[in-house]
Parts: structure tokens; C-alpha cells; sequence
């Protein structure tokens, strides 16, 4: 299991991951069995903030749960176990197919590597290669046989760009997720005001949305038929600004996630001791 001296366990913590979280589920969605998946069974349009929160959760207990790792990895297969059925194409499909398992696992890792890069410091070269191979040791303990996933970091890129290029789609599932992304009234955070939420609502929308067709992979971008200005990267280029000289001036219970801290500072204490 993943420990304090990870790489995961350095990077995985801070919630400018969110920022990606947008891009991370169109490239998600995008891979028709994921897609037909979604469109079928999926509530995230009634109950977005549920489904991010239930999903952040599920990463944060698989990096750093330690001892709960392996039984996360179980429920989340024994929750798509059920999930089968006929996608557009017509083709048979279940959630838990090695190729889409693999690849949502696989954007999870890549879309950490990007937020960095956008967002805070850039991963090195072999801060990479660490993380992605505790990225195959959680894929590992996720039921992915070691075959299925790349070897080397390398090999992940050439991978993960063939996806982009040759597999993702325009399907009912991405445009379901734009349509949420774009929505200047989306739905208000459980515990945020009214009159908050009326003001902050467009706001995040418009963060959200434009990170996410800002930092897509262009060739993706451009079979979705997203339009991209120079405007959209002023904007974006200043987000980027604000983000990285901002975040790092929070105290630590508003920059990470709860349980990224508690795990961080028991390692602390245990050093100490």
C-alpha cells in the first residue's frame, strides 16, 4: 500500500486536482463502454456534487487509506459488477472491461500530472515515473492484470495519446457532461447559502468550463467541436496565475482534503515520535 514516502502521497492531496475534474470525466466518458455506462446507469446529472464527492472520496481512500485500500478496490468492482448492456454502436458492454477499467484508472493518473503542470508545480520526469508506478500498484490492487497497463512512463504516454487519437468519442454521455459544465444555474453545493450560490454559481461554472476545453488534448477538442479563443486563453493563463500564487497561501485545512491531512499529519507525529 501507498505510504507517506510516495509520490502519490506528496501530489494526490491538493484540491487543485478539482480544477481538472471536468476534463478528467469528458476524456472518461468519451471511451464508448465508460460512455454507454454512464448514460445508462449514472446519476451525476440529478446529483452532481454526490457523484464528485463519492468520487474524490473513493481516490483519497485509495491513495491514502492504507489499510483500506483493498477494500475499496472491492467495493468499487463489486459496484460495476451489475453494470451491462448495449451501447450506441450496438455492441455488448460491461463496466468492468479491462480496457475501460484501465483507462478510467489511466486519466486519474494523467489528469494529476496535467493539473500539476497547469495548475502548481510540474512534475518532474521521474517524479512522474514514481507516480506512475504506484499508479500501477493501486491498478494492481484494483484487479487490472499487470499486462494491461503500460510498463514504463513512456509507454504510458504512447498509450494514452493512441487513446485520444484513435478511440475517444462524440457520444451522449459527453455531451450530457458539457451540458452540466455550461449550466450558468447549476445545481447549489449541499450546506452553500442560496443567495451565495446565486452569485458564485456562474462563477464556478465558468471556471470550470473554461479549464476544462482550455486543457484538453486539442485534437480531442477539436472532434468535440469545442471552440477555443484567444480570449479563452487569456483568461485561462490568468486562472493559471492566480492559482498557483494563491493556493499555496491557504492554511492546510482549506488547501487539502480532509483525509489527505489527517494521513499527512499522523505521519508527521510519527516521525516525530
Amino acid at each position: 500500500m501507498l505510504g507517506p514516502d510516495s509520490e502519490a502521497w506528496r501530489h494526490v492531496l491538493d484540491w487543485r486536482l478539482l480544477l481538472g475534474s471536468g476534463r478528467a470525466l469528458l476524456l472518461q466518458v468519451a471511451h464508448p463502454t465508460v460512455g454507454a455506462g454512464v448514460v445508462q446507469y449514472s446519476d451525476f446529472r440529478r446529483r452532481p456534487w454526490l457523484r464528485l464527492r463519492r468520487t474524490v472520496d473513493s481516490l483519497m481512500t485509495m491513495t491514502y487509506g492504507q489499510h483500506r485500500t483493498v477494500a475499496e478496490a472491492k467495493r468499487l468492482r463489486e459496484l460495476h459488477k451489475g453494470f451491462t448492456g448495449i451501447d450506441h454502436h450496438g455492441r455488448r458492454y460491461h463496466a468492468l472491461d479491462p480496457d475501460a477499467y484501465w483507462w478510467v484508472h489511466a486519466t486519474l493518473f494523467e489528469g494529476t500530472v496535467d493539473a500539476h503542470a497547469q495548475f502548481a508545480t510540474p512534475l518532474t520526469w521521474p517524479q512522474q515515473e514514481r507516480l506512475y508506478r504506484e499508479w500501477r500498484e493501486l491498478g494492481a490492487v484494483l484487479g487490472l492484470r499487470p499486462s494491461r497497463m503500460p510498463d514504463d512512463l513512456a509507454g504510458f504516454f504512447d498509450y494514452f495519446n493512441g487513446m485520444v487519437a484513435g478511440c475517444l468519442e462524440d457520444n451522449a454521455a459527453v455531451r450530457q457532461v458539457l451540458a452540466a459544465l455550461g449550466d450558468r444555474r447549476p445545481k447549489r453545493p449541499p450546506g452553500w447559502p442560496d443567495p451565495v450560490w446565486r452569485v458564485l454559481g456562474p462563477v464556478s461554472s465558468d471556471v470550470i468550463l473554461t479549464v476544462t476545453v482550455g486543457t484538453l488534448p486539442p485534437v480531442f477538442r477539436d472532434r468535440l467541436g469545442l471552440q477555443w479563443t484567444r480570449q479563452g486563453d487569456r483568461n485561462l493563463a490568468a486562472l493559471k496565475l492566480a492559482v498557483k500564487a494563491g493556493m499555496p497561501l491557504l492554511p492546510d485545512k482549506v488547501r487539502y482534503h480532509p483525509m489527505a491531512l489527517a494521513a499527512k499529519r499522523a505521519a508527521e507525529r510519527s516521525n516525530i515520535a
